[in-house]
């Protein structure tokens, strides 16, 4: 599939990759196809996002938010409260035996470990299966506006379509209408007056 995609959306999947590393992350998620999009800063998509008023710092500002700095999201946390533990006193915890900040000391020191343990021959993250989802459903966009092509406009189509991701989650928490969004990348694609 990849061999369809434009120079811009390799690219953006490459960016995709390296922000899911910055982030410590163990896929690749909407999310971080997300980001990719906007710090391609090229193309329909990064257009249309950067007009919907996102920037690469508040996505990743609301990424964190979502998923929290540990790297649970809220439904892990919500589990977690199930059983009767609560993150917040973990932490505190945490950070009273071991020193403020003592939590992202170890997720700094864990990420460097991690990047080196991970980019080590292929240097390859694995795609989330929604992200993949996301990929598949930017080439049926695609070939729903009849392109034989697929550039970003058609990642951030797919990432619309896909609905349920955490980068649909930072679009709605942002305020942008997935609508909206999709109507503004329609404009620009020349399919809609």
């Amino acid at each position: 599939m990849f061999e369809r995609f434009t120079d811009g959306a390799r690219h953006t999947v490459v960016l995709a990759q390296d922000q899911a590393r910055e982030l410590c992350a163990a896929h690749i998620g909407t999310e971080h196809l997300l980001l990719g999009l906007l710090v391609e800063n090229k193309g329909i998509a990064a257009s249309a996002l950067r007009s919907a008023g996102l920037t690469v710092e508040a996505v990743r500002a609301e990424i964190s938010r979502v998923v929290g700095p540990d790297g649970l999201g809220h439904e892990d946390a919500d589990a977690l409260q199930a059983i009767g533990i609560d993150l917040g006193t973990v932490r505190a915890r945490i950070e009273e035996a071991f020193g403020p900040g003592a939590l992202e000391r170890a997720a700094r020191r864990r990420g460097r470990r991690w990047r080196r343990r991970r980019t080590g021959f292929a240097g390859h993250i694995p795609f989330s299966p929604r992200a993949k989802k996301v990929l598949e459903l930017s080439l049926r966009e695609a070939l729903q506006l009849r392109h034989n092509y697929i550039g970003t406009e058609h990642v951030l189509l797919g990432l619309l379509r896909e609905g349920r991701g955490v980068a649909t989650l930072v679009l709605a928490r942002r305020g942008i209408s997935s609508d909206d969004l999709r109507r503004r990348i329609l404009v620009a694609v020349g399919k809609v007056a």
